[in-house]
């Protein structure tokens, strides 16, 4: 594997630069000096954001884009073998890089590199954490799977010792990472386009932890099935969290205000308590924000410090957000794609003040749709009203006769009425002619579904 040393600076150019990501390593690179390039398919705003840093972006995947002065060329599991600019890379004998390869070497340059992992909540998870370490003046260096506005983006170059990135099993990108500190926030069917079943991801799981050292920390949440099989002979310190006196952190009388923000007693296996109120909605936050002050504890961080800005924390782009309203219906986006993140997240949304509860879902990939359809379907109907998108193929093609006709169907089969159209405008007509005063809009999915949203209240 080619070797980015940090104190050479060389020219590299990343394959797919405007992805959140990508630009991310692309903007830290630059940062230390080295010579940066890279392709995308159109403009963006992080590809806009990259030039205005003087980045050379080429738009368009084109062969001749890879030069004989490159030293490495960057990529993601995105990237298909037949893609123009990969092939021209090879005939070149150019050293490539996946991007969680040079993302673990990146973590070698740090004293504490943390990684935060899980099916869910990560970046959430991550953004907590963040808040806690920037109001701690700790200057920390960040990579965010979202837009974390106190940053105004999803990088951060600090200068500290600090390094905090999210993990992400998919294709088992996080095992190339080299973490001092791991989360595991949860473990549970996903991406099974790539892994065979739930034993096979927890075996990347375990793998995971494995890679934690001695004079490191794992923290993971105390309710995943079967601990033992993730933690068992590991060298670190390892810290649970969890809904109850069996974690090391559990939270206790939880409430929630008229916006579904929770307020609880957190305890910690010291036996003191605090008392913590969040401004993003749900039980599940409560679980995300117990794994962040885990870690901070951990670092030492004061805990006054903690509380102020978990209490600050006001959330990331995608993340149960705020939209606008119009016409009296309020309009949330969330990133929920997985039946587990769309059953917190209508949970959370059905502790904020409503009329009735609609969910504009767009399911995202027919891999995930077909394997875990009878789960979206249950998880579904905790919204009073559902309307179905069509699936998001992302990386996909349609080879596997799955559609969301047949979610519809799925759905209906519970006894709950859903409405189905193939395009937006569609949606957006039915959606102005049936909310009313009083409604709660969520548009859900890891697609564009936002712009359903947006569309209506027209930013």
């Amino acid at each position: 594997m080619y070797k980015i040393d940090f104190h050479h600076p060389v020219s590299v150019f990343f394959v797919g630069i405007g992805g959140i990501s990508m630009s991310g390593l692309a903007e830290i690179l630059a940062d230390a000096g080295f010579r940066v390039s890279g392709s995308d398919r159109a403009h963006s705003a992080l590809t806009d954001m990259l030039e205005a840093k003087s980045i050379t972006v080429f738009y368009g995947q084109r062969a001749e884009n890879i030069t004989d002065d490159l030293d490495v060329v960057v990529f993601t599991s995105a990237i298909h073998p037949d893609n123009p600019e990969y092939i021209a890379a090879h005939e070149k004998g150019i050293p490539c890089l996946t991007r969680a390869e040079l993302l673990g070497q990146l973590m070698k340059n740090y004293q504490t590199p943390v990684a935060v992992s899980g099916t869910h909540g990560k970046t959430t998870t991550t953004s907590m954490l963040s808040q806690i370490l920037l109001q701690a003046d700790t200057d920390p260096t960040l990579s965010i799977g979202g837009i974390f506005k106190p940053i105004g983006g999803n990088i951060r170059v600090g200068k500290s010792g600090y390094f905090v990135t999210e993990a992400c099993e998919y294709t088992n990108s996080f095992l190339s990472f080299f973490p001092k500190i791991g989360v595991i926030l949860n473990i549970e069917a996903d991406h099974l386009d790539f892994f065979r079943d739930l034993a096979d991801i927890r075996h990347s799981f375990r793998k995971f932890a494995r890679l934690l050292p001695a004079d490191g920390c794992l923290v993971i949440n105390r309710s995943i099935e079967n601990l033992d099989e993730i933690t068992a002979g590991l060298p670190c310190r390892i810290i649970t969290f969890g809904t109850d006196s069996t974690a090391d952190y559990y939270p206790e009388k939880i409430i929630y205000d008229a916006l579904g923000h929770p307020t609880f007693l957190l305890h910690s296996p010291d036996g003191q308590t605090r008392t913590l109120s969040l401004q993003v909605p749900g039980e599940h936050n409560v679980m995300n924000a117990l794994a962040a002050c885990a870690v901070s504890d951990y670092l030492g961080i004061d805990r006054e410090i903690s509380k102020t800005a978990l209490h600050d924390f006001g959330g990331t782009d995608r993340r149960f957000e705020y939209k606008g309203t119009i016409g009296g219906v309020t309009i949330i986006d969330d990133y929920s794609h997985h039946p587990t993140e769309i059953t917190a997240a209508l949970k959370a949304a059905r502790n904020c003040p409503h009329n009735r509860l609609w969910c504009v879902f767009q399911p995202h990939t027919y891999s995930r749709t077909k394997s875990l359809l009878k789960d979206f379907a249950k998880a579904l109907t905790l919204a009073d009203k559902i309307v179905l998108a069509d699936i998001y193929a992302a990386r996909e093609t349609d080879h596997l006769g799955i559609s969301s006709e047949t979610l519809k169907e799925e759905i209906e089969a519970l006894g709950h009425e859903c409405f189905y159209f193939p395009t937006f405008d569609e949606i957006e007509n039915f959606l102005l002619e049936n909310c009313i005063n009083g409604d709660l809009l969520i548009t859900m999915g890891a697609g564009d579904v936002l712009k359903i949203g947006e569309n209506l209240l027209g930013i």
